[in-house]
Order: C-alpha cells, then structure tokens, then sequence
C-alpha cells in the first residue's frame, strides 16, 4: 500500500446520528441495539444508552456513532432502567439493563447510498411507535394474513434509483418514510409542505411517495439549508382526491446541537398516517360444538366452520371467535365437555372430527356400508342439545372402522410423515398418556405405579414403532393428523373469505393432563386456580387447574408457553387469553378446598407478623382458626341439632366454643361426608344441610396462614363478612379492615404490575396472532394501563360494569382497544338475561335504551336490534355477538326457550356444556332477511363497507317514483346519524326508523375502503 494511503475502512465509513422522542420516567433509559459489533449485535446485553436533552416540551433522546459503510444498519430501540439486585434474573433482564418494553417499530432499516462512504452525517429521526398504537395492531396476523391479505405487497425494501436523489452542497436529502396498513390497493400516499420542493401546500402541486415495502411509503427531496424548518403533512390520494391526515403539521428541523452540523442526509421515519379513524370490525362468537349443519352428527364440527365463513362473510362479519377446541378426555363422562379442561394443550378434541371426510385425502368416499351407518347416527343424535357420551362413543367406535382398512395408506402418506415430524414432541407422549388412561381407566397418572412419571423413557418404550400396542398409538395418531388438516382446511377458506379465526387460551389445565404428565416441575400441583368471590359466585371460584411454576417457566424462557402458542397459530390469526387477570396474580387456592373463598394472591406481600403485632393484633392463632360458638351452631343447625353435629364433627376448645375435628378440618373432608345410595330423601336434605352448614364453619375465619412462610398471612376475602371478624374488639376490627382494603386494593399493584410485565410479553412475542384479553371480574387498578401498554385488547360486558357503583356500561364510552360484547358464554345470553328480571329489564330499558312507555316483557328482536346497534355504534375496535343474540334479531330464530340457550353456568362446578343452536346454518345462510339486517346495521355503524348490502339494495332501483336524489357526503353521514340516533334512543316514535332492514336509506357514495374505513 502506498505511503499516506488510507485503510479500506477509513475510505468507506458513514456517521448515523440518531433521534428518537419519548418521555422516559427518572432512572429509565432508552437504548439503541442495531446489526454489527458497534451497535451490539441487536442484543440488548451490548447495546448502547443514548443521551437525552430537551426541545421545547419534547424529551428527545440521541446517539453519534461512527460505523463502516453498509448498503444498511437494522436497529432497534427499548425503554429499559439499571438492574437492581431484586431483579437479577428473569426473561428482561439483558447484562445490567432490566427491559421494561421495546418500541412497537421493531426492528427498523436505514437504507445507505454508495455515496455516503466518507464519513458523512445521516440524520436518523424516529418516531416512537407504542404496543396501544391502532395502526400497530394492524401488524398482526389477523390483518396481514386474513383481513388485508388480498392487496398486492411490495417487497422492494428501499427507493428505486429512479425515486432517489444524490447530495448536493448546501443542501440535505431528507427521505420521507411513513406506513400505513389501511389504504386500498387503488390508493397512495402524498406528501405537502411549506417548502417548493413539497408544493408550498398546493393541493395541485403535491409530492406522491413510493411504495418499497408494504405497508412502508417512502420519498426523497434535496432541501436547501436555509429552508430549514419547515413544516409538511401526508396525504392519501383518493378517486376523489386527497384526504390529509389529521392532527398539526409534521415539522423538520436541521439537529440542535452544534457538535452534530448539518447533515448530508435526514432520514425521517414518520411512523404511521394520522387517520381520524381507524380500522373498526365485528364478529360472531360460538363454540364449535354449538354448530348444527345438514352434515354434522351429534355434535359441531371443524369442517361446519366453513359454512360458518360463508354465512359471517354474506352478513359483513369479519371475525369468528371460538371456544377451546383441546382434547378434555379427562374422565370419559359428560364431565369432559367442559372445553376449560384440558388434557393436552397441543391435542385437539376427537368430537370435532367430521368423519365423513376421512377419505378425502386419498380421494375416495366412505364406503356404502360405513355411509349408511354414519346416515343412522347423524338421525339419531340430532337431538336440540348435544349427548357428549353418545356422540363421542360413536365417533370413537366409527373412525376405529375407517382406520382398521384405511389407515394404514394414510399413516405411509407423504403428507401425514411430514406432519408426524413437525409434531412428535408432543403427539408421542399425548398418544402414549391416551393409552395409559385407557388401560388404567383413569387419568389420575399419579396412580399408573411405574409409569407414573412421564419420563421421554417412558414414553420411548410405549411408542416405539413394532411395540405390542404400537397399533393403538397408530390410532391416536391417525385420529390427531385427521382433525389438524380438517381444522386447517377450514382456517385456510377463513382467510381466503378474509375471516378472521379467533381462538381461546384456556388459563389452565387439568392436573389429570399429558403436560401435568410430563413437566410436573411446571406446575404447583397441590395448588388449584380459581377467582375470588364476586355478585355471581360469592364463594368464589375453584377451576381444579394447578397454579403455574412461573419461576421455572421463566428459566427456559417460556418454552412451554411459546411452544403452546406456535402450535395454536397454525389455525388462528388471533386468541383471546382466558382470565389474563391470572398473569397479573392468581387466586391460588389449597388442594384441600372445593371453593374459592379460602384462596389467596400469588404473588403477593403478605401481611407479616411483626406487621399485626406492631398494630395491635397479637393472637393470630385466633384469627386463623375457625371461630365456633355455640351461637354460631344454633344459627346453622337449630337447637334440636346443634349437639349431634358438635359431637360428631367437632371437638370442644373451651367453654361454649369448639373445633373441627381433624377428620373434617378441610374442606374437601366435608364435602366429602358420605351419603348411602337410596337415602330417603329427609336423610339427603340432613346431610346436604350439615356440609353446607360445616363449610360456612370452615371458612369462618380472618387470617389465612401462607403455607409457605408460618409467619405470613393473607387476609380472607371479604373477611368484614364473618361473624369471626365480628366477635373481635372494635380497635382489632378497625385494623383489620384497613389492612384488609390495603391488601386487595393498594399494596399489591406494583408486584402484579411487575408479574404481568414479565410474562405477558413473552405471550405476545411468541407469536403473530392479535390478542385479546378477558379482563372481567375483580380488577385491579394496575390491569388498563399494562393492557394499554402491552397493545391487549380488553373485554367490555354491557351488564358488567367497569364503573365503580355501575349497573350497566355505556358502549359509547368504549375505548379503542377493546371487544364490545352485549354477553359472552360465561353469561347468560341477551334474551335470557332480560327476561329473568323484569325490575332489571326496566332500569336497562329505561337507562341504557332510552326507552318510552312500558317496557317490553319479553326481549322482542326490536329490543335486541337496539342493544346491538349500540355496540356496533361504539368505538371499540372489535363488536363480538354470540350466535344466539344474533338469532335473536329474528323472531323466527327465537322461538326456542331463552334459558335453553345458556352455554355455562358458572356457579355450577360440574356444569355440562352442551348448547347447541337449534337450526342448521344452512337455514341461517338462506335466510335474506336476517342477513340483510345483520349486513345493514353494521353499515350504519361502518364496520362493514356498502358494498356487503349490494346485492340486496338491487331491488330497491325498480321502485317507482319520487327517484332518490343523490346526497353529499356530510348529508350522507347525518342521515346516517339520525337512523342510528333512532335505533339508539328509543323504540317509540317512527316504527319505520327501528326496523331497518325496512328502511334503507340512499347512503351516499362516499369514500370507503375494502375494510369499511370511510374517509
């Protein structure tokens, strides 16, 4: 190399300067982690903390660094804080930086032309995209994959030369990048400013950007200097012109720090356009067992999903929502349709099995024989509910006869190895625990004596190919590839009809499971999950399911979790996380309870002994026990009684006071207490009152000890309640009662605030579903702002008020992020809820329909028009209504009892879900009228587009005069209003105005996007 040269990497390298606002909190940082050595290899272990300072009212936070020249840097940003010795481990914590969330944007891409390799400054200014950011939901599944799948994507990643400009003296290139995931295949984006080069805000004279990477738009101007700052804003361009996007202009300034000067280029990464409105859609829920079609026999099945597409499609309906569709072969009864239970968290239910299409794959029918015989059953079990233990032996017995002259060409298929590969890591063990079951017949895989562990040995030895009962493994495995290409077929016509699939993410599973099997160390397993008691269930709730090991989830980084979710996402573009209150904290409750009133948080600060002393309380042995009094007997079981009971079940503890003998000190020993069969019925009612009367004594406590830690305690919910609590010296019970309130509602927020940041997140980023969270129930004040935080889009009830004092929620006051639903399974549905009260349905009537004259005393179809319509109105981004209160619009489809359509009862411990509609889809699909109404009250409410009324507005060009006139569109959108005004606020005065599907009004040809987005 000649003298005074230069190395290679000298000639060829770039400064990046980068920017990015955002209001960080004292003791938070944000980084910067971008690809090469220099920015940390995209780990946040390595990567560098930016500097911050103030611009005007803005916290703006900026990096310099000097990189050898690339065609492109990718890099990301994250808000982190130091680690602290209480936070030394866990999924966040990255070297000594503790993770507290990462930018939306993800990793983001600045693009370096060849002419930036002597060390020229490129300005990189971001905008900082939040998780709760409308347009970022739109990067999920649900609408890449389903819901804007149909546009044409663009994967050019940077400018075409022809689009890009070179650096002049005195002059900087600004690139101009924005994304936007709503705009029509026949729209663009625009740019103006104050500057020449932007048109000087002439709407002739507007700049248009170019695509490069769906949904990213990008353009290059060179401004001078002295131009700086200026100001612009974007627009889309629209058959009818432009439409500019909401909010102040945009500004750019050249860098305020001299160190910096000016930039030879400025990369503005403007985040996504201001729209006024953002995508809205509705759905429909039902559980796939509840599905009734021509074909299905005795039960709904995956393949009756498919007519299901068809009928939400023709009504403008973008979303079906499902329940759990796991294997829940638990115990071989009726009590294995709970769909909550599950047995395997990959397996998928045997019941769902459409058994006439088994040959499908090898392009053949069933044979006669078979046919007639499925023909048989179909008639027989076409019952109005469905008969879990008939409907599953048939199927069982059924595809055990396809499979004995079948299977084996289908388990050699190319197909079916493919997917025994994908799936043996969990298909091995679920087959080898099925065969377990069957021959111990029971799943309590506690009692299999040597094979009691789910050891992969084990597991080796029962499904190694050639064993003894190799074939029985065969079947399950047959029976699981049948069921996983017949639910991905109809996941498959979902997206190609743009439906979105939304699937369920049961909060437990049973200890009598594969994975409770297998990775018992998973698991808290003389633990149960339940709730708290609230107005519906005032013992709380004991769902049997063990509690989490979080701690050792969180060791393999939620392998157990990620690998659950991956599996989930082959079939759906979204889930709803069932009780994700239970990521925040759980109600544990102990093994030995069959309520949850005995239950208590985890995590969470207990209360301390030194804490009770300091305040006065000093004998917790008498707050942890059970309080009984002579009293206390007299009140439950009377004079003549009281001295039987205490004899048998109790044991004296001074004068008039007693205790539970330790046979019976749990209460699963007094639910226990033994009845003879063919009692007579005064002896069930006398044993049924002794249970009920010993577990009120139970539970008639004010601390709970922590089974982990004797000097820890738990306040009894609702504590205030007992006649424990009332016994106490007033100065006891006012400590008590403050501690009590203190526990439940202050001093735990931050420790579930922190739980929920830990492992939430992980959820989310195992997979590109969008998800949804059932938040009901006892909410805790830290639950919105994590779910606004992490993008989680809540559940909104009408009847479940979220408003202290409440009765009922008003939809119009929803936020964005959240599903409006007038009732969901775990309620009653809209009809038998409002007519099982009638001073209740008057209070609604009145107070939320703004209703005149007498109400109704029957939920009519005009009442439930009205109801819906005011959900559909909303804001939320999502309207769910169940089948059966879309049904309900229709008085045909009404007929049934109300309280027949009842899917769960969540006060009955062993409820048997059985619910199934009472006419067939295809009625429903057939039926123009109840369509049309469905169709035209989401076009009211604009979450569906014109066009899904179409082709039943056709008509409407043959009726005689007057002509309708056209309108513009602000008279377009008032007449629209004033129709929904109408169907909101009352069913009184114009009939024609509350019976839409009679009244169609000329709507106007405005603007409106394949997603029902109007502009």
């Amino acid at each position: 190399m000649a003298s005074g040269a230069r190395e290679p990497w000298q000639q060829a390298s770039v400064t990046l300067h980068f920017s990015v606002s955002y209001p960080t909190q004292w003791g938070q940082s944000i980084l910067l982690s971008g690809s090469g050595a220099l920015l940390g290899n995209l780990q946040w272990s390595q990567a560098r903390q930016m500097s911050c300072h103030h611009e005007k009212d803005l916290l703006v936070w900026d990096a310099t660094i000097l990189l050898p020249w690339k065609p492109y840097y990718t890099y990301k940003y994250a808000l982190a804080r130091q680690k602290d010795d209480e936070t030394s481990s866990g999924p966040n914590v990255h070297g000594n930086w503790l993770i507290e969330k990462e930018d939306a944007a993800g990793e983001r891409t600045v693009w370096l032309s060849e002419g930036l390799k002597g060390g020229e400054l490129v300005e990189v200014c971001d905008t900082w995209i939040d998780k709760s950011h409308p347009a970022a939901l739109m990067a999920s599944a649900a609408f890449t994959k389903v819901l804007f799948a149909h546009k044409p994507l663009v994967r050019s990643g940077s400018l075409p030369p022809s689009a890009s400009v070179a650096p002049a003296p005195g002059e900087t290139v600004v690139r101009l990048q924005l994304a936007d995931f709503q705009l029509d295949a026949t729209e663009s984006l625009l740019v103006t400013g104050g500057i020449p080069q932007l048109g000087n805000w002439q709407p002739d004279q507007m700049m248009r950007l170019t695509e490069t990477h769906t949904p990213f738009w990008e353009a290059e101007i060179r401004v001078p200097y002295s131009c700086f700052p200026f100001t612009y804003k974007y627009a889309i361009q629209t058959s009818e012109g432009p439409v500019h996007e909401v909010g102040e202009p945009r500004l750019a300034s050249l860098p305020a720090s001299a160190s910096v000067g000016a930039p030879t280029v400025m990369v503005r990464h403007d985040g996504y356009f201001r729209r006024d409105r953002h995508w809205r859609g509705a759905g429909l829920a039902v559980p796939v067992f509840s599905l009734r079609t021509q074909h299905s026999v005795g039960v709904g099945e995956f393949l009756d999903l498919i007519p299901l597409v068809d009928l939400a499609d023709k009504c403008g309906l973008r979303m079906i929502q499902v329940l759990p569709v796991n294997d829940t072969c638990v115990y071989g009864t009726w009590w294995d349709s709970y769909p909550y239970s599950t047995l395997s968290v990959h397996a998928l239910h045997p019941q769902y099995l459409a058994l006439r299409d088994l040959l499908a794959d090898e392009g053949q029918q069933l044979p006669h024989d078979l046919a007639a015989e499925l023909h048989k059953a179909r008639l027989d079990l076409d019952g109005p509910q469905v008969d879990y233990e008939a409907t599953l032996a048939f199927k069982t017995s059924f595809v055990r006869k396809v499979y004995d002259r079948y299977g084996k060409g289908t388990l050699q298929s190319s197909g079916f190895q493919a997917w025994f590969t994908a799936n043996a890591h969990w298909l091995r063990p679920y087959a080898a625990f099925c065969f377990l079951r069957d021959i111990f017949q029971t799943s309590e895989h506690w009692r299999w004596g040597c094979v009691s562990s789910g050891a992969e040995e084990v597991v080796e030895r029962l499904t190694r190919p050639g064993g003894e009962f190799y074939n029985r493994i065969q079947l399950t495995y047959y029976v699981q590839y049948q069921l996983h290409r017949q639910l991905l077929r109809a996941s498959q016509y979902a997206a190609s009809r743009r439906v979105v699939l939304k699937g369920d993410l049961p909060i437990g599973v049973d200890k009598r499971s594969v994975d409770c099997w297998t990775a018992p160390h998973l698991f808290r397993m003389e633990k149960s999950t339940g709730a708290p008691p609230d107005a519906f269930s005032p013992t709380g709730q004991n769902w049997g399911f063990p509690t989490y090991n979080w701690e050792a989830m969180a060791a393999d980084g939620y392998a157990w979790w990620r690998s659950r979710l991956l599996h989930l996402a082959q079939y759906f573009t979204a889930y709803r996380i069932d009780h994700v209150l239970g990521f925040f904290r759980i109600w544990e409750v102990p093994g030995d309870c069959v309520t949850g009133l005995l239950g208590y948080f985890r995590p969470a600060r207990p209360l301390t002994r030194s804490e009770l002393e300091q305040r006065g309380v000093w004998d917790i042995e008498r707050l942890t026990r059970p309080h009984i009094t002579d009293a206390l007997l007299r009140q439950l079981f009377g004079t003549e009684r009281m001295e039987t009971v205490a004899a048998t079940y109790m044991l004296e503890d001074g004068k008039g006071k007693y205790r539970l003998r330790a046979a019976y000190s749990s209460e699963a020993a007094i639910a226990s207490i033994p009845l003879r069969p063919g009692s007579p019925e005064w002896l069930v009612r006398e044993v049924e009152e002794t249970r009920a009367g010993l577990l009120k004594l139970r539970q008639n406590v004010v601390l709970l000890q922590d089974p982990e830690d004797p000097d820890a305690f738990h306040p009894r919910f609702n504590l205030m309640s007992t006649s424990s609590f009332a016994a106490l010296p007033a100065p006891w019970r006012a400590t008590l009662r403050h501690m009590h309130d203190d526990y439940y509602f202050r001093r735990q927020e931050d420790v579930w605030r922190a739980s929920a940041l830990a492992k939430l997140p992980a959820l989310q980023a195992a997979s590109d579903m969008l998800v949804c969270g059932e938040d009901l129930g006892f909410v805790p004040a830290c639950v919105p702002p994590v779910m606004k935080e992490l993008g989680l889009i809540g559940l909104r009830i009408q009847r479940m008020a979220t408003e202290p004092g409440g009765e009922f929620n008003n939809p119009a006051a929803y936020t964005y992020l959240t599903v409006a639903s007038p009732s969901c399974h775990d309620v009653t549905p809209l009809r038998a809820w409002y007519e099982s009260d009638p001073d209740r349905a008057e209070r609604f009537y009145y107070h939320q329909l703004g209703g005149c004259g007498p109400p109704p005393p029957v939920c009519t179809p005009d009442v439930v028009r009205v109801v819906l319509q005011q959900h559909i109105n909303c804001g939320s981004m999502l309207a769910v209504f169940p089948i059966q209160d879309l049904m309900a619009l229709s008085s045909q489809f009404a007929t049934r009892k109300a309280d027949e359509e009842i899917i769960n009862d969540p006060t009955v411990p062993k409820h048997y879900w059985r619910f199934r509609i009472h006419t067939t889809l295809e009625a429903l699909l057939s039926d123009t009228d109840w369509v049309n109404t469905i169709a035209e009250m989401l076009v009211l409410g604009e979450r569906a587009p014109p066009s899904v009324l179409q082709p039943y507005m056709a008509p409407l060009a043959l009726q005689a005069s007057p002509p309708l006139s056209p309108i513009d569109d602000d008279n377009a959108a008032a007449l629209a209003a004033l129709i929904a005004g109408g169907v909101a606020n009352g069913l009184a005065s114009h009939p024609q105005m509350n019976h839409l599907p009679n009244h169609r009004p000329y709507l106007g040809h405005h603007q409106t996007n394949a997603d029902g987005v109007r502009y």
